[in-house]
């Protein structure tokens, strides 16, 4: 039985409903006539999750220029960081979801996961303050060494294709959803004929990155002797 999503957490929301929105997929929210559904909150909770991480990050690196802190800012608002983390905390199985999402693995669609995970930032930030939602972010992902990284899943994919293949992947965009102002983009890579990886993104760069850490996650680890 999965812990109740407060317990994941580590929050108590003083108001309930601010939970429940930021877990409501609008497929959901469409299909039971209502249009209370995470997107507000997503955008707030976007906002929150960038200064949180350029003071995490002002501080962590001392000695680090404006352009090194704002590459390694863009790999962790990414939405393939997002993904990650949500996935981390099995967000997924708390979401409301309408049927036609929850037929098609909408609870491990990254765009799905990365938005809600801002979603929920966005409404303990509303419920409990800047302090809240700054210690949630720090206790669940930025304090664990292993999650702040900076990452080029691109650059590794094709070291790895171009050394076992002698041709690079190729990304090829599938589809594009959304208004003009908020698109979410999602692209497969392909070795060939071979898919090795699908992934979204707010833009066709983000869509790229994390349909390379799909296809990356797919590859065994090669033994250290053959490094």
């Amino acid at each position: 039985m999965a812990a109740p999503i407060e317990d994941v957490l580590g929050y108590r929301f003083t108001n309930g409903d601010a939970l429940k929105e930021a877990l409501t997929h609008k497929s959901h929210a469409f299909e039971n006539g209502t249009k209370k559904h995470n997107e507000r909150l997503e955008f707030l909770g976007d906002s929150v999750l960038a200064v949180v991480v350029a003071h995490h990050l002002f501080e962590m690196y001392p000695d680090e220029d404006e352009g090194h802190l704002s590459k390694l800012k863009a790999s962790l608002v990414s939405r393939a960081t997002l993904a990650r983390w949500a996935a981390d905390i099995e967000l997924g199985r708390y979401m409301l979801l309408g049927s036609g999402e929850e037929s098609t693995g909408g609870r491990e669609r990254p765009s799905i996961l990365s938005n809600a995970l801002e979603a929920v930032i966005g409404a303990v930030y509303l419920d409990g303050g800047f302090e809240e939602a700054r210690k949630l972010l720090h206790r669940l992902f930025l304090d664990q060494r292993d999650k702040v990284v900076e990452t080029d899943y691109k650059s590794g994919l094709q070291e790895i294709v171009q050394k076992q293949h002698k041709i690079p992947p190729s990304y090829i965009l599938l589809e594009t959803e959304g208004p003009d102002h908020d698109k979410t983009f999602t692209v497969k890579v392909m070795l060939g004929s071979k898919r090795l990886g699908v992934g979204s993104g707010k833009t066709k760069k983000e869509a790229e990155q994390a349909a390379a850490q799909d296809a990356l996650s797919e590859m065994p680890r090669p033994n250290r002797d053959e490094a």
